[in-house]
């Protein structure tokens, strides 16, 4: 499968092309627009989120409630449009009109793409670049990660974004005794945290940064169980499913570092703290006491529940902006001011979530087939049997 996104934060709406999705999978709006929901909610939250009000339409590659396995067209509308079409349409304007037209940005914000992109595409306005590389272009990657998961839940595997830690907070209870708990558990929570106790401490930490004009990140977990063993390659870099899922996790904005089960930690052990013993259960096939590794040895699944971790930096846009220097004169100024969240380390979640279900998605369907979704059942369940057996 692959897929390709467009539009900016402030235009007319959000699209993706989705190419390798089977034919014959049950497939609704409702399916996805749940998880735009779900991306929308969470402690933190700026304004943008009370003008827009996300909900798709399939315009292609599904018909009946099924797909049919031609490229599947999503589109999402952005509500503050109206207030945008003069500053972002795209009809030529005059210099004069140029000149009046507001919102022109030509002061650079540290940590964000603004500088960057508008020195590599020469722009002198970098608005440009703004819309572009907007956190808003995540709305359809949660699209598209809602179409995965949609693929994994047909063959029970199931997944779930949850929020760790909140600037500096850490949860100090992650305990569940189920995908569904921890699905229940994180929605139940502002924050996504299954800590209540550390959840009135991260909003307590994200009403202090909003009362300071500043931001906040945290760290994400996502927890993907019922994965079968073999998906992935050892035979290649760039086949190898923990590789993949990184390089994916960390294409999301404001997020700098990824871990696959204890991650950096395991730097800090020795090896037999860090490796799972594999144990051999009659009936079910091999399996390992322990999940240290995340689901993962040799760039391939194991059987057991993947963990991923990411780590988001706070958001650059603050309302008491840092130093920064204007492109037009040269002039040192405070960088400009954008709508934006003290927090979205909660949607940041569900983002991480999306991302991880569609390169399982993918690897799924390397691995077992892509053209109708009950041949891929067949041979899933005839190699779930082997795998079984062996």
């Amino acid at each position: 499968m692959r897929f390709l996104t467009a539009g900016e934060s402030h235009g007319p709406e959000l699209t993706t092309i989705i190419e390798g999705v089977p034919s014959h999978l049950p497939l609704t709006e409702e399916d996805i627009n749940k998880h735009l929901q779900r991306r929308q909610k969470g402690y933190g939250r700026g304004r943008r989120m009370q003008i827009e009000k996300d909900q798709v339409r399939i315009t292609s590659g599904v018909r009946h409630g099924k797909t049919t396995g031609a490229p599947i067209t999503l589109h999402v509308e952005n509500k503050d449009w109206k207030h945008w079409q003069r500053i972002m349409g795209s009809e030529p304007i005059s210099e004069e009109e140029e000149k009046e037209i507001k919102r022109k940005l030509t002061r650079p914000r540290p940590g964000h793409a603004d500088l960057n992109g508008a020195i590599k595409y020469r722009h002198r306005d970098m608005r440009n670049v703004l819309e572009r590389s907007s956190a808003r272009e995540t709305t359809v990657r949660v699209a598209v990660g809602a179409v995965a998961q949609k693929l994994l839940e047909y063959f029970k595997i199931e997944l779930c974004g949850h929020v760790l830690e909140i600037g500096g907070i850490r949860s100090n209870d992650c305990s569940y005794t189920s995908i569904y708990e921890l699905k229940t558990k994180s929605e139940e929570s502002e924050v996504r945290c299954l800590d209540a106790e550390a959840s009135k401490k991260m909003m307590e930490a994200i009403d202090q940064a909003k009362e300071d004009g500043d931001s906040i990140g945290g760290v994400v977990e996502v927890v993907a169980v019922n994965v079968p063993i073999g998906l992935g390659s050892h035979v290649h870099y760039d086949r190898k499913l923990d590789g993949k899922i990184a390089q994916s996790v960390l294409s999301i904005n404001a997020f700098k570092g990824v871990e696959i089960g204890v991650g950096f930690e395991a730097a800090r052990m020795l090896g037999s703290q860090v490796h799972d013993e594999i144990i051999y259960i009659e009936g079910e096939g091999f399996s390992r006491n322990t999940n240290r590794l995340g689901g993962f040895e040799g760039g391939m699944t194991n059987g057991m529940p993947v963990v991923v971790h990411g780590a988001m930096k706070p958001i650059p846009t603050l309302y008491k902006p840092l130093q920064s220097v204007d492109i037009d004169t040269k002039e040192p100024f405070s960088a400009s001011i954008e709508r934006s969240d003290s927090c979205a380390v909660p949607a940041a979640a569900v983002v991480c979530e999306a991302a991880v279900a569609w390169e399982l998605a993918n690897a799924f369907l390397e691995k077992f087939g892509s053209d109708t979704i009950e041949d891929i059942h067949d041979h899933f369940e005839q190699y779930e049997s082997k795998a079984r057996e062996f």
